[in-house]
């Protein structure tokens, strides 16, 4: 059985650190990932005790070269999915800019988002 929406982006955010993951949700597995506890990004940032949008936009552009290294950027012809109001739910409202963060970045580094949503469309133009 395959799922119609494959590949999913997944966030997690604490008080020092951003974690992004797209998972393939036919097998479970993440497919390609970009965090701040990762030196290569940590070192190249200034965030101190705490992260901010930046931090985000970085590991945005991470992942969407990671996804192009996987060919992944378009999910495979059906995009990858993102349930914008699932992930603004669950983080609270500091972390929202930090969202948007992400899913600008991966946009506009070529990854092929599909926003599962309708109240925020008009955000992203």
């Amino acid at each position: 059985m395959t799922v119609l929406k494959r590949y999913v982006l997944r966030l997690f955010m604490s008080l020092k650190y951003v974690t992004a993951n797209v998972v393939d949700r036919n097998n479970g597995r993440i497919v390609a990932t970009a965090s701040t506890v990762e030196h290569s990004i940590k070192n190249s940032l200034e965030c101190g005790r705490t992260c901010n949008a930046k931090a985000a936009t970085v590991v945005g552009e991470v992942l969407a070269m990671r996804l192009k290294v996987e060919g992944l950027e378009s999910g495979q012809e059906r995009g990858i999915h993102v349930d914008v109001n699932k992930e603004l739910e669950k983080k609270d409202f500091k972390n929202r800019t930090k969202v948007w963060a992400i899913i600008n970045s991966l946009k506009s580094n070529g990854v092929r988002l599909i926003l599962d949503e309708s109240n925020d469309a008009s955000r992203l133009g």
